[in-house]
């Protein structure tokens, strides 16, 4: 039986991230400007690609996962469990299917889920999915229930 999720943003989720991520990235630009000043160069390259690095990370989480304002992120999924098949609609407009290697991962605190899949192609996709971004809680609890393993 074929099920349909759809998604929404995670607004609630994208604060919780802000909070994470904007004290983290200026913590790490700061103390790699005053070990730039402080002539430990090598430290301060190391501090910058870490800031670097939050912030491309913190960034697409935030537009990709929560707030889903790039065009690859997933709007809707749909699964059936008994072919096993899981089709994902982007915001572009574009499908993907996951047809093999269907794993669902929940995280040890149950806000998020990933999805991992190989597509026709071969390729290995994985997606993250929150908790927020279902309309219903239900929904979410489904979809773990779905790919549970016996």
């Amino acid at each position: 039986m074929l099920r349909s999720f759809e998604l929404k943003q995670d607004r609630r989720g994208m604060f919780w991230d802000l909070l994470l991520y904007v004290p983290t990235v200026g913590a790490l630009g700061g103390f790699g400007m005053s070990s730039w000043y402080a002539k430990n160069e090598d430290l301060a390259y190391l501090l910058s690609f870490l800031a670097c690095f939050f912030l491309l990370a913190g960034s697409n989480r935030i537009l990709k996962t929560r707030l889903m304002l790039l065009p690859s992120s997933p709007v809707r999924i749909e699964a059936d469990p008994q072919l096993p098949c899981v089709r994902l609609l982007q915001k572009d407009g574009k499908r993907l299917e996951l047809l093999k290697n269907i794993k669902v991962h929940k995280e040890v605190s149950g806000r998020s889920v990933g999805l991992t899949g190989l597509s026709a192609e071969g390729k290995l996709l994985q997606f993250i999915f929150h908790k927020g971004q279902f309309v219903l809680e239900r929904d979410y609890l489904a979809l773990l229930e779905m790919f549970k393993k016996p």
